[in-house]
């Protein structure tokens, strides 16, 4: 395994390398390849989605080269290298398993995630002192709804949260109520906001009721894409195409796919 790493990060050297490297990776920095390393991640996340282990074998390779890209540039402006990521993380593992590594007991899952989470403020806390406020450090560019639930999260943890489930649906109600009256009043700019609002609350409930409404939403796109195929379908075997049809009949036909999934 060592040898394989070894020739992973040689290959990038390579690439990297002034004297007969690729023109295009040489004239990558973080930011360019930032979008590419998130991309990655999510077809990663596909691929387990799909249970296509073959996809996933090959998908968590280019992730691991997106590692190993930022690593090697990081090392070109001595910063750090892939080394120190691999330390960095030998000991932030060790450390935030203490009931594997050290004296401390954890007998179930539960046991294991509540000191994870006390271990994971103390580093927070040591972090805040240089950055300053409690939600600072959660990342930017995580998609709007999981980095919603990341911030209700960090709120909860000093009591800033709905003590349960219900009154997040309540305040769902009143947001909707808020857009609706915004709608009705054309103002774009307070349309967006009090739609932006809404979503907000909706993460807060996904997050009461213990979803990653990302995976939920990507659920209902699926959903979406299987009724409307059959839509398709359905039309084209007639001879016909969705233009040519009614939105009274494709009401039926979208009714017809959602009982036959039943």
């Amino acid at each position: 395994m060592p040898s394989d790493i070894a020739a992973v990060l040689e290959l990038m050297r390579r690439l990297r390398d002034p004297k007969g490297g690729c023109p295009w990776d040489l004239e990558q920095d973080f930011a360019s390849i930032a979008p590419y390393t998130i991309e990655e991640a999510y077809e990663v996340s596909a691929a387990i989605e799909a249970k296509d282990y073959a996809s996933l074998k090959d998908e968590l390779g280019d992730l691991l080269l997106q590692v190993v890209f930022h690593a090697q540039m990081a090392g070109e402006k001595g910063l750090f290298d892939f080394g120190d990521v691999a330390r960095g993380l030998a000991e932030k593992m060790t450390r935030r398993h203490p009931h594997v590594f050290a004296d401390s007991k954890a007998t179930t899952s539960g046991d294991v995630s509540e000191a994870w989470d006390v271990i994971k403020r103390r580093e927070r806390a040591a972090k805040l002192k240089k950055s300053g406020g409690h939600l600072e450090d959660v990342a930017r560019a995580l998609p709007a709804l999981s980095r919603a639930v990341k911030l209700q999260e960090r709120a909860a943890e000093v009591g800033f949260d709905w003590p349960s489930a219900q009154l997040v649906t309540d305040k769902i109600a009143e947001e909707s109520r808020e857009l609706a009256e915004a709608a009705a009043s054309g103002d774009k700019d307070k349309i967006a906001e009090e739609f932006g609002d809404l979503l907000f609350v909706l993460a807060n409930l996904a997050r009461h009721l213990k979803l990653d409404p990302e995976a939920a939403l990507r659920g209902a796109n699926a959903k979406f894409l299987r009724r409307f195929k059959v839509i398709e379908d359905s039309l084209e075997k007639q001879g016909r195409k969705l233009e040519d049809a009614s939105l009274d009949e494709m009401e039926a036909l979208w009714q017809q796919a959602k009982r036959a999934e039943r």
